[in-house]
């Protein structure tokens, strides 16, 4: 077998840049790729098979998300590796966009690659024919020259193309890319060597005058507010962010926000704006006189507010290093290209040098009252929870409760992914997010995401327990990963919040209904799913992964045995109450 064509060099460069697995879902325009990887040659480069495009991609976005910047031999720099993802031409391609765009939204360093028949049968218009960069263009990233989605129509230009695209997914804002690779171009001899794909090293450092402006901008505020965003996570910039709250006395509330980027028990942790309607969010975005902005969209709901979310005269300050979201919506007062962990490390050392002794203890002033209203609310909180403790149907709170007294006392923190979606503020109350790379939320109204998103944190950190929250809707839509669980025994651990209901459509649609003064409230039917009942223990069980239904508070102890006795896949089926 000659091994010097592309198709062998392709996943030569990918070893090359220290990647060591990808995520697909194969066929026949990328059958010799896989036919390659099956050499003693790429032992270390592991494929692992999902059932459905999406969850290929959903994997792979949860396994870049916590993936640490690398420094190995040859780097000039630690810089964050992207996922690989395979799919199969335009209909592989197609189930594969959803999360794709979900992918973007978030800043995830991915590749994505898609097989061709080939170059030869360009003109005879086969069956499987498509235009894959057009398909692809609207759900990659994008740089200055346009999305970054290319197709490779020479031998001599594969790795080129490869590395480039390498480079784009890895270089700040990071995103995914899309390669498309016709059959008969990687079966053409191949004289390209392997090297390193270095991004493009983005530690941008805004000028001293400009940081001075934002610390006087800021610092003379009543009412300061912080939003933040994944770009506090990618820069490594959470410690930064925190210092810069606690020297201004600002709450700091979550936009475009599904990572650990500020400790969640941090008294001046806000948590998060809505992500469907505007207006809930400009409630509190319009009681603030300065505004800093910093690793975020502003802002990114599904009905944003058209009119203006900050009050007249306010003082926006916006720090980024996508340029494109700096004042895009709104007017700002001051915006700056810049990373984010140097511009609030820099930001941070002006406001101690600057800030008057008087504007200092009016700061913690703010810090205190604000730990004293989160405390309330914690504990107001806390009775409710306590009065529906032994309910049936369960309350999510119970689980959640029962699960941190386990988790507390693992040696290491587990890693969470959150797709519990109306359930999410039981979870967090008693799982608080607090170290950073360890909680992970589904983004941009994406469903579907739970599920994968657990194999995925799993993949990346083997060595740490993985729990991973669903909606029974949203599990419906992947729930083809547990297939992958069991195949590659993946020992991430589900749990499937069981409310036989779409229930956030129903907090959604009773959202508008105030705002259109309806005067007939009931439900579509088809926000029901209890027709038929779905039993998700049975439908795991299918798939080779071990699962327990848990209807009553006694329940919950024996399931949580089960699912922490050993490091296999295992689900838990939670029923629970949905009223709303």
């Amino acid at each position: 077998m000659n091994t010097d064509t592309g198709r062998f060099a392709f996943l030569r460069q990918l070893m090359a840049d220290g990647i060591s697995c990808m995520f697909g879902s194969p066929g026949s325009s990328e059958e010799n790729i896989l036919d390659a990887l099956q050499r003693q040659e790429f032992k270390d480069l592991k494929y692992y098979l999902a059932y459905q495009e999406g969850t290929a991609v959903a994997m792979a976005d949860a396994y870049a998300r916590p993936a640490p910047r690398l420094m190995l031999d040859g780097d000039k720099f630690a810089w964050r590796r992207p996922a690989v993802v395979q799919l199969h031409s335009y209909a592989g391609l197609a189930n594969g966009l959803g999360m794709m765009y979900y992918a973007r939204r978030g800043y995830t360093p991915m590749v994505v690659f898609a097989g061709e028949a080939g170059l030869r049968y360009e003109a005879l218009d086969g069956q499987m024919a498509a235009d894959l960069v057009a398909i692809a263009r609207p759900f990659v990233k994008s740089d200055h020259n346009g999305p970054c989605a290319w197709r490779v129509v020479d031998q001599g230009s594969l790795l080129r193309l490869l590395r480039r695209a390498i480079k784009a997914a890895a270089t700040p804002p990071m995103g995914p890319v899309f390669l498309a690779l016709p059959m008969d171009v990687l079966d053409l001899p191949n004289t390209e060597q392997a090297g390193r794909s270095l991004p493009v090293l983005s530690n941008v450092r805004t000028d001293e005058k400009t940081i001075d402006e934002a610390a006087h901008l800021l610092r003379d505020a009543s009412h300061p507010l912080i939003l933040m965003g994944d770009g506090v996570a990618a820069s490594g910039a959470q410690a930064e962010l925190t210092e810069v709250a606690e020297l201004l006395g600002a709450v700091v509330w979550g936009a475009n926000c599904s990572e650990v980027n500020m400790p969640a028990s941090h008294p001046l942790f806000g948590g998060y704006l809505g992500h469907m309607f505007g207006e809930d969010s400009k409630a509190v975005t319009s009681a603030a006189d300065g505004v800093l902005i910093c690793g975020t969209t502003v802002l990114p709901e599904v009905f944003p507010s058209v009119d203006a979310i900050f009050k007249e005269n306010c003082k926006v300050v916006h720090f980024d290093l996508n340029s494109s979201e700096i004042g895009k919506n709104f007017p700002i007062t001051l915006g700056a290209l810049a990373d984010p962990k140097t511009a609030l490390g820099m930001l941070a050392t002006a406001l101690k040098n600057n800030m008057t002794e008087q504007q200092i203890a009016e700061a913690q002033d703010r810090r205190r009252a604000r730990a004293e209203v989160k405390a309330s609310e914690w504990t107001t909180a806390r009775e409710k929870y306590n009065r529906v403790r032994d309910q049936v149907p369960l309350h999510a709170s119970r689980f959640m409760s029962d699960l941190a007294d386990r988790l507390a006392k693992l040696p290491k923190p587990a890693l969470i992914f959150d797709e519990a979606l109306t359930h999410s503020p039981e979870l967090l109350a008693y799982l608080p997010h607090d170290e950073y790379g360890t909680y992970f939320q589904t983004r941009a109204g994406m469903l579907g995401t739970g599920l994968p998103g657990a194999l995925g944190l799993k993949v990346a950190h083997p060595d740490r327990t993985v729990f991973g929250f669903s909606g029974d809707g949203s599990a419906m839509s992947t729930i083809q990963a547990l297939s992958t669980a069991s195949r590659h025994d993946i020992g991430a651990k589900f749990v499937v919040c069981n409310n036989r209901s779409y229930r956030i459509l129903k907090y959604n649609l009773a959202a508008y209904w105030d705002v259109v003064e309806a005067a007939d409230r009931s439900f579509p039917k088809e926000f029901e799913l209890d027709r038929p009942a779905l039993r998700f223990d049975q439908l795991a069980q299918a798939q080779g992964v071990d699962a327990m239904r848990v209807e009553e508070p006694t329940d919950i102890a024996p399931a949580l045995d089960r699912a922490m006795a050993d490091d296999r896949p295992f689900l838990i089926d939670l029923v629970l109450d949905a009223s709303l």
